[in-house]
């Protein structure tokens, strides 16, 4: 009994406590929420008062704002209305000059007419009086003219005919003087740059018994050397040499630098020939590459086409009467650009020119043609331009001059070729044959002297007038050119000049 009294006691405790658990609750909840309404209301308070303060100082803000821009529009409106007042007074002072033109314009339309009025009675007076004198005169105007004009030929024509000539005299010979001096100083300044060069076609040899070796079982290695060349091998009883002979330039170089591998490898058969000319060929390409772009940087010629250059570069290993062409063409174009710039021509043309006249030369074994033409057509076909191609076609009278620059190549591949020594002459050679020109022609009856100059491209032939007439003369020049061909060997052409002067002198005492 008292268990079940002491569970019920239990029983209502619990709920006691549970009740008074809620109730406790409830009194925490009442302050809590009081205490947070209090805070809304004064997050409220403060919230009004920021607004208030926002709104405050924006309204202050638009205000200012609007202020200022009142301020900028009156300024404004004050600037245009100046501007507008500007406008007005500009046009009616434009309104006024365009006034003031009509006006100046009808009072010189009005001069115009009055002059035409009074050139028309001048020039009916003059037609009047014009009349009334060839009526005087009997003669027409152009009677009277052509009259006067005998009576002033017949008093004065011999003065005229003497002013005449001695004006042209001081003019030939100033200008004689200026083209001395220019080729004067184009020779001084490029005279020592070219020295003559004969590319060998001889092969040293360290003994006489590597020529067996180069001859080969049966001829074997000869026979394979000259296939993978195209040239032929001469080999004679000269100790210690022997010969190439090639008419193309580069295969005779890629020959003779193979063969000059060979001996020194020692190790000569048919494999090892074909191995040493592939090897060969791509130094010489090589060289020609290096030789072209060098010459066209010397020659300040920029902007060839590299394949242009290659061609160029094979003139390395071409002569011309011992003169190598490729350094002829450098010099021609230093030559060249000196006389352009001191003439007032163009000085790139007439290197580019220059430097490019003779490549022809380069392939002129390849292809038909003179050397002229095919250089024409190499240059067209990498689009050089016309005046480059026009400048360097004339060097030989092929073409007629059609610019000063082809007359400047012209004149500078003479100055190059014809200087003693440039060419493949000996001093002894060369002053032998001067003095053979000159006594085949004072050999000739009537000559009175006789000078063998330009290197001996040129004979001067002076004949006595009383003499040799005219016509002799030409038989003459004839006869002297047809002997210099038979007796004489020469590269080039030589000129012959016979000139025949009556001098008549009187004294005035």
């Amino acid at each position: 009994m008292s268990l079940k009294i002491v569970v019920a006691l239990l029983a209502v405790s619990a709920l006691i406590g549970v009740a008074f658990g809620y109730f406790l609750r409830w009194i925490i909840s009442l302050g809590k929420r009081g205490s947070m309404e209090l805070e809304i209301k004064q997050m409220m308070l403060d919230a009004q008062e920021r607004a208030k303060r926002i709104t405050d100082e924006s309204e202050r803000a638009a205000q200012e704002k609007a202020d200022t821009i009142i301020s900028e529009q009156k300024e404004k409106g004050g600037e245009l209305k100046k501007t507008e007042e500007r406008l007005v007074r500009r046009e009616e002072l434009l309104d006024k000059r365009q006034t003031d033109l009509d006006h100046e314009s009808g009072e010189i339309k009005d001069k115009i007419e009055e002059v035409k009025r009074v050139k028309e009675r001048v020039d009916a007076m003059l037609g009047e009086r014009q009349a009334a004198l060839e009526k005087v005169a009997t003669l027409t105007t152009a009677e009277a003219k052509a009259e006067l004009i005998t009576v002033i030929e017949k008093q004065y024509g011999e003065d005229i005919v003497i002013r005449m000539h001695k004006l042209e005299s001081t003019a030939r010979e100033k200008l004689d003087k200026k083209a001395k001096e220019i080729l004067t100083s184009a020779v001084h300044r490029i005279g020592n740059s070219v020295v003559s060069d004969v590319l060998a076609t001889t092969v040293s040899l360290p003994n006489d018994e590597i020529k067996g070796k180069i001859i080969g079982k049966e001829g074997r290695n000869i026979r394979a050397f000259e296939r993978a060349t195209g040239v032929e091998v001469i080999i004679d009883d000269t100790p210690g040499t022997l010969t190439l002979s090639c008419f193309d330039p580069v295969r005779r170089q890629v020959a003779r630098v193979a063969l000059e591998n060979l001996i020194l490898d020692g190790r000569i058969q048919p494999a090892k020939i074909e191995e040493m000319v592939i090897k060969a060929q791509e130094e010489i390409n090589q060289i020609i590459k290096k030789k072209g772009e060098e010459a066209a940087y010397e020659a300040r010629v920029p902007n060839l086409d590299p394949k242009l250059l290659i061609i160029l570069g094979r003139l390395y290993f071409r002569t011309s009467y011992g003169q190598n062409v490729l350094d002829h063409s450098v010099e021609m174009a230093h030559l060249a650009g000196i006389l352009a710039e001191e003439l007032g021509a163009d000085v790139a043309v007439a290197r580019a020119g220059a430097l490019t006249h003779d490549i022809g030369k380069a392939v002129d074994h390849e292809v038909p043609g003179t050397h002229v033409e095919i250089g024409r057509r190499i240059l067209q076909k990498f689009g050089v331009s016309e005046a480059v191609i026009k400048a360097m076609q004339a060097h030989h009278e092929e073409y007629p001059y059609e610019t000063p620059e082809s007359l400047i190549v012209q004149v500078a591949d003479a100055i190059s070729g014809g200087r003693p020594g440039a060419r493949r002459d000996s001093v002894e050679q060369y002053i032998k044959r001067l003095e053979e020109l000159e006594a085949i022609a004072k050999t000739k009856p009537g000559v009175e002297k006789c000078y063998a100059l330009s290197a001996g491209r040129e004979v001067r032939v002076f004949v006595r007038p009383e003499e040799i007439s005219d016509l002799e003369a030409h038989k003459l020049a004839r006869d002297i050119a047809l002997q210099i061909e038979k007796e004489l060997q020469y590269p080039g052409e030589i000129k012959v000049h016979v000139i025949r002067e009556s001098r008549v002198i009187e004294y005035a005492r």
